[in-house]
């Protein structure tokens, strides 16, 4: 006999899901991929936590983004539950700050560092949705790319022995993302121009559409050699992960519609995973204890005090 409500709440269930199910490719698996490299991962159900405290934290920033904008999201993505008709912004408002003490209350389980954490992300996510942080191409980037950091921080500390401490590598690795989601978030603006227009956002697509495909297609090839040195991979995966990263480049200067955009950000989507692997690969084939990229940052200094000389 089925329980009276099941399906009311399954379709809840999955009205939830639909928050974060566009983010999932470009930060719940990337970062998730990132906290068991860097952690390293300390054991195979730890896995589940830290997929849900990433997870549960997108949710609470992705709720607080899309009560804001609705109107966008009827034109960018109308499968989101506001525009479908499956949520009202009253009660979506209700469930983002629902979640604030539910995010603090499940980060406490593991340490006083995850709770600040969390705590921090709430504050740069209320900065961004609440007092408009968006608005702004740079003040979004940088936000946006601080609040990346902040997960991949909180997924390591969740998914390590230790959750009081990051490793080196993982601080490293995380202040690395900060710079390359920053310097290169304005791929996934391409494709929301016409809704981001609307809502009065200043993206660097609106503002300086073709500087900004350049932008991108330098950025994409110079961030995939520099990671590739930093974290000294082997020639077949450097000369692999270089190539993707001009492609993807060369994708967003010469293919400009919107569906063309669509796909190039999945690529981007794919490269940037890719890179949240490298970690792992630093682990498994160098020191643990080695600074990640000593060689070539030591090369990098060597080539500036030559220079100054």
């Amino acid at each position: 006999m089925a329980i009276s409500g099941s399906p009311q709440i399954f379709s809840d269930l999955y009205t939830v899901f639909l928050f974060t199910k566009v983010d999932i490719v470009i930060a719940l698996i990337p970062v998730t991929l990132f906290a068991i490299a860097a952690a390293p991962l300390s054991s195979p159900i730890r896995l589940i936590d830290t997929t849900f405290w990433i997870w549960l934290h997108l949710l609470q920033f992705n709720v607080a983004n899309q009560i804001k904008a609705p109107e966008e999201d009827k034109i960018n993505k109308p499968s989101r539950p506001i525009p479908a008709g499956r949520i009202t912004i009253h009660n979506a408002t209700i469930l983002r700050w629902a979640l604030v003490p539910i995010c603090l209350a499940y980060s406490a389980l593991y340490s006083p560092q995850v709770t600040w954490v969390s705590l921090t992300m709430l504050l740069f996510t209320t900065w961004y949705n609440e007092h408009d942080g968006d608005k702004e191409s740079y003040s979004k980037n940088l936000l946006t790319a601080v609040l990346y950091g902040l997960s991949e921080l909180g997924g390591t500390l969740v998914a390590g022995h230790d959750h009081t401490q990051v490793s080196p590598t993982g601080r490293i690795a995380a202040e690395v993302t900060v710079a390359v989601f920053s310097s290169t978030l304005h791929a996934q603006d391409f494709r929301d121009a016409s809704g981001d227009r609307m809502t009065g956002r200043r993206t660097f697509p609106i503002l300086y559409p073709i500087v900004s495909r350049i932008a991108i297609g330098l950025a994409m090839p110079l961030w995939s050699i520099f990671l590739s040195l930093m974290w000294q991979l082997d020639w077949l995966c450097a000369s692999v992960f270089i190539a993707y990263g001009c492609l993807i480049g060369a994708r967003f200067v010469l293919y400009r519609t919107v569906e063309a955009d669509r796909q190039s950000c999945k690529h981007y989507s794919l490269w940037f995973s890719l890179h949240h692997l490298f970690p792992a690969y630093w682990y498994y084939f160098h020191s643990a204890d080695e600074f990640p990229g000593t060689g070539f940052i030591e090369k990098i200094i060597a080539s500036i005090v030559g220079v100054i000389a």
